[in-house]
């Protein structure tokens, strides 16, 4: 959807909720105040991603009560937090759009601090977390991958984890001309951007709930950012083949060697067992990888649709 007319919202801000009853309230009684405190008109865009509890209510009663500003999306069912995102890039009108998530671990108030930032110039303006609320083994995992990521994508996010981002209009309809099934929107706008920066933001514990992501979505959302934006390791696994490979040849020219001149020897049982056990391994890591990569392929070809929208709730002008 094209930018509004003179007269329309300068700033969209896209939320994403799955199952976040108990904190929306809250997220709402600081959200709107922070907002209107910036004197622009924007507009605030909630993606309810199939919640199972009372989120799609109460983000409803919320619209009635400022229709103004407040647009709903419902899905009709769960298709994951990025893919909730696209659909508030599909459908916002704001020449600047934030992201934000609707835990209160990143304060609404920091929206300012991101606009300031983009009135030097800058086209994305990601941001990292001052002094992290997280349990401690998320904070050291997420050292570990920012970096790991870093490397074989090439992308320079110092804290990949925060959502609480800024984007321009021209990055988000270049995003949304992209068709990826799965992606990860930040690395994907920092591609796109300019003249990407960073601005350090607040961090706070959850107001209410758990974490939606567990270990294993952590895993997958690792692997989906790697995998979509970098063949690197393929790259890796060959050369690592090929080493492998020319370790073997040597090997065989010792061992053709040691029995030419000593002879008979009595043979390595278990060390012969390490060697098969970790090629095997090795082989059916490659076999894993490349299909990560095969079942990218697999998700593309079949075109079926990123999210499906039972209802959008907005005001008409």
């Amino acid at each position: 959807m094209p930018a509004s007319a003179p007269g329309g919202p300068v700033l969209s801000v896209v939320i994403p909720v799955y199952n976040e009853e108990d904190g929306l309230a809250a997220l709402f009684d600081r959200l709107y105040p922070a907002l209107d405190a910036l004197g622009l008109r924007y507009e605030v865009i909630f993606i309810n991603d199939g919640s199972r509890d009372r989120s799609p209510g109460i983000l409803a009663e919320q619209f009635k009560r400022r229709p103004d500003v407040t647009r709903v999306i419902l899905f009709n069912g769960n298709f994951g937090q990025h893919r909730a995102i696209l659909a508030g890039f599909a459908h916002c009108r704001g020449e600047r759009i934030v992201t934000l998530d609707a835990d209160l671990q990143n304060p609404p108030e920091d929206i300012a601090t991101l606009l300031a930032k983009m009135d030097e110039g800058h086209d994305y303006v990601g941001s990292i977390r001052r002094m992290r609320q997280d349990a401690a083994w998320r904070r050291w995992a997420s050292k570990a991958m920012n970096g790991l990521r870093a490397k074989l994508t090439r992308i320079n996010i110092t804290d990949q984890g925060c959502m609480l981002r800024a984007y321009s209009r021209d990055i988000v309809s270049l995003i949304n001309q992209c068709g990826e099934m799965n992606t990860f929107i930040p690395a994907l706008a920092y591609q796109f951007a300019r003249n990407p920066a960073e601005v350090v933001v607040g961090h706070e514990e959850r107001f209410a709930g758990e974490s939606k992501y567990s270990l294993y979505s952590l895993i997958r959302l690792n692997f989906d950012l790697v995998t979509s934006f970098s063949v690197v390791p393929l790259q890796w696994f060959s050369l690592l083949g090929m080493a492998i490979s020319a370790g073997a040849g040597l090997l065989v020219l010792l061992l053709l060697g040691r029995r030419l001149i000593i002879g008979p020897e009595e043979g390595g049982l278990f060390t012969l067992f390490a060697i098969a056990f970790f090629l095997i391994g090795l082989a059916l890591f490659g076999i894993g990888l490349i299909g990560e990569y095969v079942g990218r392929i697999y998700s593309e070809v079949r075109q079926r649709p990123r999210y499906v929208i039972s209802t959008v709730l907005e005001q008409r002008e």
